[in-house]
Protein backbone atom coordinates (compact mmCIF):
# COMPACT_ATOMS: atom_id res chain seq x y z
CA UNK A 1 0.00 0.00 0.00
CA UNK A 2 1.08 3.33 -0.92
CA UNK A 3 2.69 5.74 1.96
CA UNK A 4 1.73 9.27 0.33
CA UNK A 5 -1.09 9.74 -2.23
CA UNK A 6 -1.06 12.97 -4.35
CA UNK A 7 -3.27 14.54 -7.20
CA UNK A 8 -3.29 17.03 -9.70
CA UNK A 9 -6.22 19.75 -9.03
CA UNK A 10 -5.24 21.35 -11.60
CA UNK A 11 -3.50 25.72 -12.36
CA UNK A 12 0.30 24.20 -11.15
CA UNK A 13 -0.77 22.97 -7.82
CA UNK A 14 -0.37 19.26 -6.39
CA UNK A 15 -1.60 18.06 -3.41
CA UNK A 16 -0.10 15.57 -1.50
CA UNK A 17 -1.38 13.29 1.64
CA UNK A 18 0.76 11.15 3.82
CA UNK A 19 -1.68 8.13 4.79
CA UNK A 20 -0.65 7.32 8.15
CA UNK A 21 -0.75 10.93 9.93
CA UNK A 22 -3.62 12.23 6.96
CA UNK A 23 -1.16 15.20 6.58
CA UNK A 24 -1.00 17.29 4.01
CA UNK A 25 1.30 19.03 1.61
CA UNK A 26 0.35 21.71 -0.89
CA UNK A 27 2.51 22.53 -3.53
CA UNK A 28 2.41 25.51 -6.26
CA UNK A 29 4.56 26.39 -9.12
CA UNK A 30 6.10 29.85 -8.30
CA UNK A 31 4.84 33.34 -9.69
CA UNK A 32 7.91 33.37 -12.00
CA UNK A 33 7.16 30.38 -13.52
CA UNK A 34 3.55 30.72 -14.48
CA UNK A 35 2.14 29.94 -10.79
CA UNK A 36 0.63 31.09 -8.08
CA UNK A 37 3.37 30.64 -5.39
CA UNK A 38 0.64 30.72 -2.23
CA UNK A 39 2.51 27.83 -1.05
CA UNK A 40 6.03 25.99 -1.17
CA UNK A 41 6.87 24.92 -4.83
CA UNK A 42 8.31 21.57 -5.40
CA UNK A 43 11.87 22.97 -6.09
CA UNK A 44 11.59 24.56 -2.19
CA UNK A 45 10.70 20.91 -0.88
CA UNK A 46 13.60 19.03 -2.61
CA UNK A 47 15.83 21.98 -1.45
CA UNK A 48 14.72 21.79 2.17
CA UNK A 49 14.72 18.17 2.30
CA UNK A 50 18.70 16.95 2.38
CA UNK A 51 18.66 20.09 5.60
CA UNK A 52 15.47 18.60 7.61
CA UNK A 53 17.18 14.97 6.77
CA UNK A 54 20.37 16.21 8.38
CA UNK A 55 19.18 17.80 11.24
CA UNK A 56 16.41 14.96 12.18
CA UNK A 57 19.57 12.52 12.16
CA UNK A 58 21.59 15.33 14.16
CA UNK A 59 18.68 15.17 16.42
CA UNK A 60 18.92 11.47 16.81
CA UNK A 61 22.73 11.74 17.79
CA UNK A 62 22.56 14.38 20.08
CA UNK A 63 19.02 12.47 21.96
CA UNK A 64 21.08 9.28 22.17
CA UNK A 65 24.19 10.91 23.61
CA UNK A 66 22.42 13.28 26.19
CA UNK A 67 22.70 16.72 24.51
CA UNK A 68 20.70 19.31 22.73
CA UNK A 69 20.52 21.10 19.95
CA UNK A 70 17.46 22.72 20.26
CA UNK A 71 16.50 26.12 18.52
CA UNK A 72 19.09 24.64 15.79
CA UNK A 73 18.38 26.23 12.40
CA UNK A 74 19.30 26.14 8.73
CA UNK A 75 19.37 28.81 5.48
CA UNK A 76 18.47 27.29 2.28
CA UNK A 77 19.93 28.84 -0.74
CA UNK A 78 18.77 27.37 -4.30
CA UNK A 79 20.23 27.87 -7.41
CA UNK A 80 18.07 27.73 -10.55
CA UNK A 81 19.98 27.72 -13.23
CA UNK A 82 17.98 27.70 -16.66
CA UNK A 83 14.09 28.50 -17.02
CA UNK A 84 12.73 25.33 -16.62
CA UNK A 85 12.97 25.51 -12.81
CA UNK A 86 15.64 22.84 -12.44
CA UNK A 87 17.91 23.30 -9.23
CA UNK A 88 21.88 23.43 -9.86
CA UNK A 89 22.72 23.97 -6.41
CA UNK A 90 21.65 23.83 -2.81
CA UNK A 91 23.18 25.52 -0.23
CA UNK A 92 22.58 24.47 3.48
CA UNK A 93 24.08 26.90 6.24
CA UNK A 94 23.15 25.77 9.70
CA UNK A 95 23.23 27.57 12.82
CA UNK A 96 23.43 25.85 16.31
CA UNK A 97 22.84 27.70 19.51
CA UNK A 98 25.89 28.95 21.06
CA UNK A 99 26.57 26.57 23.84
CA UNK A 100 30.08 24.78 24.42
CA UNK A 101 29.92 21.86 22.48
CA UNK A 102 32.42 18.74 23.74
CA UNK A 103 34.81 17.55 20.73
CA UNK A 104 32.39 13.59 20.61
CA UNK A 105 29.42 16.46 20.29
CA UNK A 106 30.94 18.15 17.47
CA UNK A 107 31.52 14.96 15.87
Amino acid sequence: MAAIKAEYPGKLRTKSRHIKPGEEIITDAPTDNHGRGEFFSPTDLVSAAPGDCMLTITGIAAQRNYFNIGGTTFEITKIITDNQGRISEVILDFHFPARTYSDKEKK
